[in-house]
């Protein structure tokens, strides 16, 4: 695959299981353009998916990321726990199969408006702004204690009412 698409360099953090690294390294070690690396902590990761074009990985966790970053990722599985990054167009179930995984990744690289499809829907994990709606409600119920005493027994649509069209 690298050897078709010359711009192109493949990361992997390689797992730490002694016969995981010793197929991988012996396998991948020695090949241009791939970076084999120990594996990485979490803001590193997500600096790389930030920096990367597209993800292949059977990890629930990267599924889960990689619309949040607008990166389509190759769900190297012929299940997921995380159907809706497949329904939302971001994830493809590739398999395991060499032909399946070369091809499909090989169209992404090389059709621009078949990668665009992939990248173009919503993130099914949310939308990025839950932080700002939870400060939101916590500064209503810090300035109004008498909401904040109420809140069991009112509708989320009353308490917040600029919030809930949002929901």
């Amino acid at each position: 695959m690298v050897t078709r698409f010359p711009d192109t360099e493949l990361v992997l953090p390689v797992h730490l299981n002694p016969r995981v690294r010793e197929v991988v390294y012996r396998l991948l070690g020695n090949v241009p353009r791939v970076h084999l690396m120990e594996p990485i902590p979490y803001p590193d990761l997500l600096e790389s998916i930030r920096r990367c074009t597209l993800i292949l990985s059977d990890s629930g966790g990267i599924q889960e990321e990689a619309p949040s970053f607008r990166k389509p990722i190759q769900v190297l599985r012929d299940t997921t726990e995380r159907p809706e990054v497949v329904r939302a167009g971001f994830g493809e179930l590739v398999g395991t199969d060499t032909d399946v995984i070369v091809s499909s990744t090989t169209t992404l690289l090389s059709d621009p408006a078949a990668y665009a499809r992939r990248v173009s829907g919503a993130n099914p994990f949310g939308d990025g702004h839950a932080a700002e709606r939870i400060v939101e409600v916590l500064d209503l119920q810090l300035q109004s204690p008498q909401v904040m005493r109420g809140m069991r027994r009112l509708p989320f649509a009353q308490i917040v009412p600029s919030l809930a069209h949002r929901s």
